[in-house]
């Protein structure tokens, strides 16, 4: 018998380590792959368990969130399943945000009661991977648990940005420690696959994505006033509830940095990605009716399309290209993102700009990309070079920002003919 399971996926806060990505939306809402979000991860996961009740919370930078569940996830009229957005909201007696996760689920649990579930998935929507959580909630059944945290090995040097846990023999959760520094570290290795041991990885590191049995999850916020479910109500909670480590082998990332964001998508365009885009285990999306990429005397090497592009390009190498995305002949892409556009530019806004020497919306003529990422709806005028490196100092500027050597130019942005970038 299917378990009785409603899930939640976390919108994010403001996404500060991702930013210029998350000026104009939330991290959950970043467009990955060519054709999706961040946020179809999790909610693909779901569907694909047949776990059909889904809550996303939002709050920061939410519009093009919300407007992208509305358009991609529909169900028929004799369909039980939903995906719906729950907004942040004042009222008469909370005047105030979501303070933290703990907190986003806390102040959402009145809208669930219309519903009947025994268990809470929670999730959150910034992270890259495949799971089939069938076997997440069966291990928390199967293991009487009351609290199962899905947890991963990882290396030292990542350890410090998760929170880290012990275990024992029963995969019982003995303690929990929120982002320790180098020093704490010494103290928390774990027992983990042999595999695991020889890639370093000693660390077992909180995913996180919870599950909650309903009547325990009721009692922990009667409990516990703790905004935050890593930094509060779970290590506080470890002592009076069994609280379960599922060890998940799979590949998984958390997409937190502009860094990890654009080693992710570009690991897409290898023979064997790690993400495979190719199983048997679809990620939904919104279902758009653009006509088939169109690539013209163009050669490409290790190269991802999204829908409706029209590419005249003189090479793309090792790169992403998004959905609608233009690029004019004589140029070079390579090791970069194009994420392309929300529309079509209009032909006679066209020919318009090319009477004034002015870009059209895509990547101009004789241009030469590397190591970028191109965000949606941006003007690239003919003969800029944009060259990343390490060689290049972090900065934000008027339309641009520098990030890790990842050179990020900003959503709309117009870049003038003939701009180095370099």
């Amino acid at each position: 018998m299917r378990a009785n399971v409603i899930s939640i996926v976390l919108g994010g806060g403001k996404g500060s380590r991702l930013f210029p990505l998350t000026y104009s939306r939330s991290k959950p809402a970043v467009p990955i792959a060519g054709k999706y979000r961040l946020v179809d991860i999790p909610i693909s996961n779901c569907l694909n368990a047949g776990y059909n009740k889904i809550m996303v919370l939002t709050q920061y930078n939410s519009a093009s969130l919300n407007s992208h569940i509305k358009n991609a996830y529909h169900f028929d009229i004799f369909s039980k399943g939903f995906v719906d957005i729950l907004a942040a909201e004042q009222n008469v007696g909370n005047d105030k945000w979501y303070q933290g996760t703990a907190d986003a689920v806390r102040q959402s649990m009145k809208h669930l009661e219309k519903y009947d579930y025994d268990y809470v998935l929670i999730l959150s929507g910034d992270q890259l991977y495949q799971m089939d959580y069938r076997e997440l909630i069966d291990f928390h059944q199967k293991n009487n648990g009351d609290v199962t945290i899905a947890t991963i090995p990882v290396n030292a040097k990542d350890a410090t940005g998760f929170g880290i846990l012990k275990s024992d023999d029963a995969n019982v959760i003995t303690s929990f420690i929120e982002k320790p520094d180098a020093v704490e570290l010494q103290n928390w290795k774990s027992e983990t696959s042999e595999k695991s041991k020889a890639n370093g990885k000693d660390y077992l590191a909180s995913m996180g994505i919870y599950v909650f049995s309903k009547s325990v999850l009721e009692k922990m916020f009667e409990e516990d006033p703790g905004d935050d479910f890593g930094g509060e109500l779970i290590p506080n909670g470890i002592d009076k509830y069994k609280t379960l480590s599922f060890q998940f082998d799979g590949y998984w990332t958390d997409i937190g940095t502009i860094e990890s964001f654009y080693e992710a998508n570009l690991d897409l365009c290898q023979d064997f990605p790690k993400f495979n885009l190719f199983s048997s285990s679809p990620i939904f999306t919104r279902a758009r009716m653009l006509p088939p990429s169109k690539v013209n005397g163009s050669y490409v090497k290790n190269a991802v399309f999204g829908e409706g592009c029209i590419i005249m390009a003189d090479k793309i190498e090792n790169s992403i290209i998004g959905n609608r995305t233009r690029i004019d002949k004589g140029t070079t892409i390579v090791n970069s993102y194009i994420m392309g556009a929300d529309y079509y530019q209009k032909t006679q806004s066209i020919v318009d700009n090319d009477k004034a020497g002015k870009p059209n919306m895509g990547i101009g003529k004789y241009c030469y990309i590397d190591k970028a990422i191109i965000d949606k709806n941006c003007y690239i005028g003919n003969d800029v070079k944009i060259i990343g490196g390490k060689h290049l100092p972090d900065g934000d500027f008027e339309n641009y920002s520098i990030k890790d050597g990842i050179v990020v130019v900003q959503k709309g942005a117009t870049i003038k003919p003939g701009t180095v970038i370099s």
